[in-house]
Formats: structure tokens, sequence, C-alpha cells
């Protein structure tokens, strides 16, 4: 059967929580460019509609009153036209430019009609027409020109629109200011949800000064940390008091089983003890981990012997690829731990080829099973947890113990699916 080729082992983009603490994209400066943009947006729509109303409002005053004074004017000189038949106030009789609306006005009765047509030195103007007497009568009228008074519109358009933008000039600085402050609390908030998340479960935000709904999601956010905090610590004193009370006893157990004769049941009974005892001491170390109570003994080590090291004692065929010059400052002790049950992890759970690489201070583990399921990538290893049953079977320990020491040692371990299948493990060393 010809040797399979080697398939490309980068690894997708990791989208999980790795050991390193989360990174949160700073959205404080774009708050505050969104409310202040907002403020902004908000102020020229007022302008706005500041700037329409006393334009139409002004513009309709100007009418009224030239209407008004048509009508006054006409009644006026009606009053001098009849008792000395003289026309005062620029009246005139039947003139030209009369509109044909107000030529047959009821007799006795004022009325009035706008001529927006501009001619000449005149602007838009209101008439004003009373017929002097019986029907067939000269129709008396008055012309009131709007012009001058119109013509001011522009220059009072132009006044708002400057006292607009002195009032957006000084808006936007206070609305940036006060978005400024609202960013900051927001970002005290937003920061100890943060290192809750990569860990740190003392982390609180305290007061934030106010009594508003920022305050009530800082005291929120702080009685959830507390509330946490208990539960967490609650179950890993669960976790380290039932491994060290199992310790003895399954001990015992061993030792018992090992005085048994030889026998297909015996070996198995003693296999099972056997793996009991794993299980026991893999609690106990993810509690000591928990604890804080690990401390690494670092050195300079050859990378790759050591890699190479922990690779034999796992068991199982597996191809290694490794930097004969590659050399790091680590606990290697630790670092056996970490890549043996990564190599272990990918036995168990993904398929032959089993592939070690080492490069630099990096060290990726490949096989080409089914991956890691969607789920531990996106929360990562959760303890008693496999993801998947097409994973086989496991206590979802190993992960986690890997990714605790990692974290101890200042390791970059991160979880990927490659792009033609396979789980990738990738650990990256600290200079």
């Amino acid at each position: 059967m010809p040797p399979r080729p080697r398939p490309d082992t980068s690894p997708r983009p990791d989208t999980r929580p790795h050991s390193g603490p989360p990174r949160r994209r700073d959205r404080r400066t774009s708050l505050r460019r969104k409310i202040a943009l907002l403020a902004a947006a908000i102020a020229c729509l007022v302008a706005a509609a500041v700037g329409v109303l006393v334009h139409v409002w002004t513009e309709h005053d100007i009418r009224s009153r030239a209407q008004a004074r048509a009508f006054n004017s006409v009644y006026a000189a009606m009053d001098v036209y009849r008792r000395t038949g003289a026309l005062s106030d620029g009246a005139a009789l039947d003139p030209a430019g009369l509109p044909a609306a107000l030529r047959h006005p009821a007799d006795g009765d004022r009325h009035t009609a706008v001529v927006d047509l501009v001619e000449g030195s005149l602007g838009p103007s209101v008439w004003a027409a009373q017929r002097t007497g019986g029907p067939g009568s000269p129709v008396l009228a008055v012309q009131i020109n709007m012009g001058p008074e119109l013509s001011d519109l522009p220059r009072l358009d132009a006044a708002m629109a400057v006292a607009s933008l002195i009032a957006l000039a000084a808006a936007t600085p206070l609305a940036v200011y006060g978005a400024g402050l609202l960013a900051r609390r927001l970002g005290r908030v937003a920061e100890t949800a943060d290192r809750i998340a990569a860990g740190d479960l003392d982390a609180r935000t305290g007061p934030t000064g106010g009594r508003d709904e920022v305050a009530d999601i800082a005291v929120t956010v702080d009685l959830m940390a507390d509330s946490l905090a208990h539960r967490l610590r609650v179950e890993r004193q669960f976790t380290a008091d039932v491994a060290h009370e199992l310790r003895t006893p399954v001990g015992g157990l061993l030792a018992a089983a090992d005085l048994l004769p030889d026998g297909e049941t015996e070996d198995a009974l003693r296999a099972r003890v056997r793996d009991l005892r794993a299980l026991v001491e893999d609690l106990l170390e993810i509690s000591r981990l928990d604890a804080g109570a690990e401390q690494p003994v670092r050195a300079r080590v050859p990378l790759g012997e050591v890699v190479r090291e922990a690779v034999r004692r796992t068991g199982p065929d597996t191809e290694l690829d490794t930097d004969a010059a590659s050399t790091a400052e680590t606990d290697p002790r630790r670092l056996e731990r970490i890549v043996g049950n990564l190599v272990a992890n990918a036995h168990r759970h993904g398929a032959a080829p089993v592939r070690v690489t080492v490069d630099g201070r990096t060290v990726r583990v490949r096989d080409h099973g089914p991956g890691f399921p969607e789920d531990l990538l996106r929360h990562g290893p959760r303890r008693f947890h496999t993801g998947a049953a097409e994973r086989g079977s496991g206590h979802g320990l190993g992960l986690t113990i890997a990714i605790g020491q990692a974290r101890l040692l200042g390791a970059d371990l991160r979880l990927a699916n490659a792009p033609d299948g396979g789980a990738v493990a990738t650990l990256h060393l600290p200079d």
C-alpha cells in the first residue's frame, strides 16, 4: 500500500478561549463617537426644524401684515374718495395691474389677492380692492409691495444657519465629554468582566459614581462575580477533598490487586484499578492547579529531546519531526506532561497518523480524526466532558490539565481543526 501523503498541518484560525486571557475589542472610542454623532445629528435636526419654522412663520407674518395694511389702506382711501373725490394712500381706480379676481368685487366689500409675480422693482404684492358705488362703478385698489420685507428672509436664514453651527460646535464637545464619562464607566465594568473571564475571581468593579443604569450594571457584575467565585471555590474544594480521600483507599486497592494470581479476570481488574488511580491523580493535579499551589522549576533544555521523551512515554506510534537546535527555558517535567496529554488525546479521540512537530519554540500535535467538536472550540475543554460521542471514551481531564500546565508556564495553547480534517493543538512557549 503506497505511503499516505502528509496533509498540510496549518490549522484553521482558532476561535475558542485559550490559555491566555481573552482579548476583547475596545469599543469605548466607538461608543464615544456614536454618542457624539447622535448628539450632533439631533442638534442639526433641531436647528433645521427651528430654522424652517422661523422661516415659514416670518413669511406668513409678512403676508398677514401686508394684507392688513392693504385692507386699512383701501378703507382709508375709500373714505377720502367718497368725501373729496380725491385718491390717497397710493390708491388707483381700475389700475391696469389689478388681478382679474378683484375687477368685479361685490358691492361694498373689500377683497384682497396676493400676486407673487416680480416685475421690475416690485416684488410679491398684496392687492386690496373695493367698488366705489353700484354695479359698473370704478374699482378702487391699493397695491402693497412685500418685496423689501421678503428680501430680509435670506439674511434671516443665514443668521439661523450661523447660530445653528455655533450651537453645534458647542454641543459636540459637550457630547464627546459626556460620552467619554459614560464610556470610561462602562469600560471599568467591561474590564472587570474580562478579568473574571480570564480566571481572576477576585476582580471587582467597585463604585462607578452616579445612581444610574451603569452603576446598577457594575453592582450586578460584582454580585455575579461573588456568586461565581463562591461556587467555583466550593467546587474546587470538593474536587480536592474527593481526590484526597480516594487516594489512600485506591492505593490500598491497587496493592491488593497486585497480590491476585495471574489470570484474564485479574489482569482486567488490575487495569481498571490503575485507571482509577490515574483518575485520582489527575483530579489531585487539577485541584493543585486551581489552588495555585504549583510552581514551575525552569531550566534551559533542548526542546526536541524533551518532546521526544514525552512521545516515547506515551506508547502508541507517533510521527515526530523535531528541530534539534531548538532550546527553551521551561519546566521540562510540566512540558512533558502537556505534550504527553496532547498526544494521548490525539490517539484516543483522533485517528492515525498522529504527528508531532517542533519548530522553534512551537510544538504542534496533529491527528487525522474527526477534529475537535465545535462546542469545545468555542468554550474550551470541560472536565468529564469529551465533547462528542464519536471522539471516544475519556474523562475530559487531559486537555484541562494541559491548558492548566501551559498557563502555569506562561505558554499559549490553542486548539483548532485543520482545513482538511483532523485536530491540531499548537503550544507556543514564551521567549
